[in-house]
């Protein structure tokens, strides 16, 4: 080794640590805690091209990839519950202090032990209102809410796909008892389409709820719930029933007639 290797190789060893390259962490999968997924919207991605001259290593590779998809749809809402949760928490303190100040500061004032507090615990009051406004009117409490429960319906139909595709390959591992390898392959496909099916509808159900809970709010559905809005509609040209219901056992009383003017 030359004189001047050994010179270069003692001045990278006596540089200091910020100028020597850092090294990156390395990032979680997109399906584990932490990832890319709970980063990034609910983007669908591209579904996997490849060659069927391996039909097993193929059908493998997309069961990852739905695989991925539902445990990042997964990840995702329950990435989002996080700060809803936090915050609906504090307005829900908020709204506790708030009536209990309300009720105990005009007790105080009554037996004198703070005059002039009576003010206070209606300021007390209000607040508390509104802190229970701002969580309905922001659907903090019930969106955490759907997000948990869509990300524990996902994971229960991510448990049913994996018993079910381990179902499937002892089947192929076994030997075939019925039907062709074309049929097997079928079969696998059709598990595969209907999670992500039911995935993708349990995502546009959630949707859905939150698209309808933002445009009416608490009251029009409260409204929507008493009311007759569930029931059947009368179809169009049916007859008129009567405003009031008749007691059973009796007649309607016809109006009586009057008899024809002798000519």
């Amino acid at each position: 080794m030359s004189q001047k290797d050994t010179s270069a190789r003692a001045e990278q060893r006596s540089a200091p640590v910020s100028q020597q390259p850092e090294m990156q962490p390395p990032q979680p999968p997109a399906g584990q805690p932490g990832g890319a997924a709970a980063s990034r919207d609910l983007s669908g991605t591209a579904f996997p091209l490849g060659d069927w001259g391996e039909p097993a290593e193929r059908l493998d590779e997309l069961y990852r990839w739905v695989e991925s998809n539902a445990l990042r749809t997964a990840e995702w809402y329950l990435s989002d519950r996080v700060w809803k949760r936090r915050c609906a928490r504090v307005l829900r303190i908020g709204t506790a202090l708030g009536v209990i100040a309300g009720a105990a500061l005009p007790l105080l004032d009554l037996t004198g032990v703070a005059d002039g507090a009576a003010g206070w615990g209606y300021l007390s009051l209000l607040l508390g209102a509104a802190c229970i406004g701002c969580d309905r009117y922001f659907g903090l409490t019930s969106g955490w809410m759907r997000d948990v429960a869509t990300a524990q319906a996902v994971q229960r139909r991510l448990q049913a796909l994996q018993f079910d595709w381990a179902s499937e390959s002892v089947r192929e591992v076994l030997g075939p008892t019925e039907g062709t390898a074309s049929e097997a392959a079928e079969r696998c496909l059709g598990v595969l389409r209907r999670f992500s099916e039911d995935v993708t509808e349990l995502v546009r159900v959630e949707t859905a709820d939150w698209m309808v809970e933002f445009r009416s709010g608490p009251a029009p559905l409260a409204l929507q719930s008493a009311g007759g809005g569930g029931g059947p509609s009368r179809p169009e040209g049916a007859p008129a029933t009567a405003r009031f219901p008749l007691p059973p056992g009796t007649r309607p009383n016809m109006p009586r007639q009057r008899p024809p003017e002798p000519r």
